[in-house]
């Protein structure tokens, strides 16, 4: 299968850079971020080293790295491969990005757009065609809807019960898959929510004095995932022709990663490597965090992103499991 290109949108999981020069707290274009990537580079990864999206990219043999589209040193070569237009903080809920100030979905579009009108510049219009419809593009969002915006800020719990709000969340996903398809997407994966209960901050805010992992927060992931499939899949076959809507269960692999570490060779699984022990209700790191000693041991690399090693554990099952759907 040819894979032109691979596209990100969403949140911090696959931002690569696009908060950098936007005025928001989620941000991590700092040191001890980036401590194992390419010469140990800060560069807005939300990780200590690839995202999903860099690591899918290098097995599908689009490219080493995939830039963010508001690097400031992108150039239209660039372009041809891919870039990731994802935000730290954005969520399915226009309130999430609002409530951090990142760049929301539908804006997230718009640099899509314009994006479009500089490949055309660069190649033409079939050429640009092509690469639109062969790529695969990524959807990653709904943690910080559920963690964020509902539990800890709690903006919404007044408004929607759960279930309501898995179906505004699950609603504005639908609404932004088909607008991705009216811009020439047709190969569109859709990550579900992972266990966010068991992410060290969630653990500390809500597990109880054990640190034990949040299971209303999980119940939620859940529900919003049940909710979705028969979405994507209702997309697929009656809405959007010649498509390839695929949901990503990410849920299940990770929380088995996260319930038996030892069986994929980590050794902690409800702390992160970076301000291990002490501030894993901050989220991020910030500039003077001690780091642990080995960072291939850790699961986590702050209290709310994995570590390039779990992400390379979860891409591995992605690329066997999924890549074949999009032929």
């Amino acid at each position: 299968m040819t894979v032109p290109a691979v596209f990100a949108f969403g949140d911090s999981i696959v931002d690569h850079g696009n908060n950098n020069l936007i005025k928001t707290l989620i941000s991590c274009n700092f040191p001890p971020y980036g401590k194992d990537f390419q010469g140990g580079k800060p560069t807005g990864r939300f990780s200590n080293g690839m995202t999903p999206l860099d690591l899918i990219a290098q097995e599908l043999g689009v490219k080493d790295v995939i830039p963010a589209y508001n690097d400031t040193n992108l150039k239209d070569q660039d372009l041809l491969t891919g870039v990731s237009f994802a935000s730290g903080g954005c969520g399915y809920d226009p309130q999430t990005s609002k409530l951090v100030s990142v760049i929301s979905l539908p804006e997230q579009l718009d640099h899509f757009k314009e994006y479009i009108g500089r490949l055309r510049g660069t190649v033409g219009e079939e050429s640009t065609n092509n690469i639109l419809r062969n790529s695969i593009y990524f959807v990653i969002a709904g943690s910080d809807d559920i963690a964020n915006t509902y539990f800890t800020i709690g903006i919404r719990r007044s408004q929607y019960d759960i279930s309501s709000y898995a179906d505004l969340l699950v609603s504005s996903a639908s609404t932004f898959i088909q607008e991705l398809y009216n811009l020439g997407a047709r190969r569109i994966a859709v990550f579900g929510i992972p266990p966010i209960g068991c992410l060290p901050s969630q653990r500390t805010l809500a597990g109880g004095s054990m640190r034990l992992c949040a299971e209303n927060y999980n119940q939620a992931a859940q529900l919003v995932n049940a909710k979705l499939i028969p979405q994507l899949n209702s997309l697929t076959q009656n809405s959007l022709p010649q498509s390839r809507v695929v949901y990503i269960d990410i849920y299940n692999p990770f929380l088995d990663l996260i319930q038996h570490p030892q069986n994929y060779g980590f050794e902690v699984n409800d702390k992160g490597c970076c301000g291990t022990g002490n501030i894993e209700v901050t989220i991020l790191c910030n500039k003077y965090s001690a780091t642990c000693a080995d960072d291939s041991k850790y699961i986590f690399w702050d209290s709310y992103h994995p570590t390039e090693k779990a992400y390379r554990v979860l891409v591995e099952h992605i690329i066997q499991t999924y890549i074949s759907r999009f032929v």
